[in-house]
């Protein structure tokens, strides 16, 4: 996929660009209802795969590849993760950003001083 065929959307706008990249998808999906809906879910492991693959690179765990990968692969590969998982977010729900603040929230709360 090059640059160009991506939507564009605010720089620094996270929740406008999911959005974006959500109604992007949508427009050329090859597959509807549950179908889709799975298909997208299972692309949020096919990127943690990734990112998988580039820890390895990046560690040079892979004898015969050696050190495959850098540390800014890594950091990519977990930009991608995030990106995806909050599409398939998006996916199921309009209420995105609600929801992630409300989750991220609860999750913090447990976790004592870090939501501070």
């Amino acid at each position: 996929m090059s640059d160009q065929d991506l939507p564009e959307a605010a720089p620094g706008d996270v929740w406008t660009s999911i959005d974006a990249l959500w109604a992007w998808l949508e427009t050329s999906r090859p597959h509807s209802g549950q179908e889709g809906l799975l298909l997208r879910m299972l692309k949020l492991s096919e990127e943690v795969g990734e990112a998988a693959q580039a820890v390895i690179g990046a560690t040079g765990q892979n004898p015969r590849k050696g050190a495959s990968h850098t540390w800014e692969d890594v950091q990519a590969e977990l930009c991608d993760v995030v990106i995806t998982a909050l599409v398939a977010l998006r996916t199921l729900t309009p209420d995105t950003r609600e929801v992630f603040t409300r989750h991220l929230a609860r999750v913090t709360g447990r976790c004592g001083s870090a939501g501070q």
